[in-house]
């Protein structure tokens, strides 16, 4: 791996860190070449701190390691994008990100819908909501729907028309979803699943 730590007088490059599981970006820190190489030997992601004046290991007082698990150079040879298992909160002020952001696998829209699901879940008495009149009708009314849902896909599945089969797919998605809050869980919670027997 040839890093440009010469573009740069002080020799430092920026690194990316992002969870290799969520791929959310962690913290962004800088590295000189003594830092880079005591990441690799050590398998710990370690910095040059510009405060400090020093090598710095991330989590060498709170414990709260980032474990290395793959290291990937730009285009440029000057910036680094390294994958890591964090040990715990990365920020120092105790959040997971030093953007104050959870660090939760995000599935895109289908995570922003799940916090709507949430939202009517807790809101029951939501007369308009088609989301609230189903938990009020409780897990067998969600249950049915998703079964439902189910047959209603199948069938379209073995017919040509492409837009009633997608559009029956996202319903027993959406029906999905809310069973599985019915149920006390998210997507991550069976992505998890899926991603262990994949492992296997």
């Amino acid at each position: 791996m040839k890093v440009a730590f010469d573009k740069n007088k002080d020799g430092l490059v920026p690194a990316i860190i992002q969870d290799q599981s969520t791929k959310n970006v962690l913290m962004l820190g800088y590295m000189n070449e003594e830092a880079l190489n005591k990441t690799i030997e050590s398998g710990k992601v370690t910095f040059y701190s510009r405060s400090k004046k020093r090598i710095w290991q991330k989590g060498e007082e709170s414990g709260n390691f980032l474990a290395l698990v793959n290291i990937e150079i730009d285009c440029d040879n000057d910036t680094l994008l390294i994958s890591a298992n964090p040990m715990g909160p990365v920020c120092h002020k105790g959040s997971d990100t030093c953007w104050n952001k959870k660090n939760i696998q995000n599935f895109g829209f289908l995570t922003q819908l799940e916090a709507v699901i949430s939202n009517r879940k807790g809101n029951d008495n939501n007369e308009s909501s088609y989301i609230s009149s189903l938990f009020r009708g409780g897990i067998n009314k969600i249950a049915q729907k998703v079964g439902e849902e189910a047959v209603e896909t199948v069938i379209e599945a073995m017919d040509d028309n492409d837009k009633l089969f997608l559009d029956e797919s996202a319903d027993l998605l959406f029906h999905y979803l809310v069973l599985l809050q019915a149920k006390g869980y998210l997507l991550e919670d069976v992505a998890n699943i899926l991603e262990g027997r994949h492992k296997i």
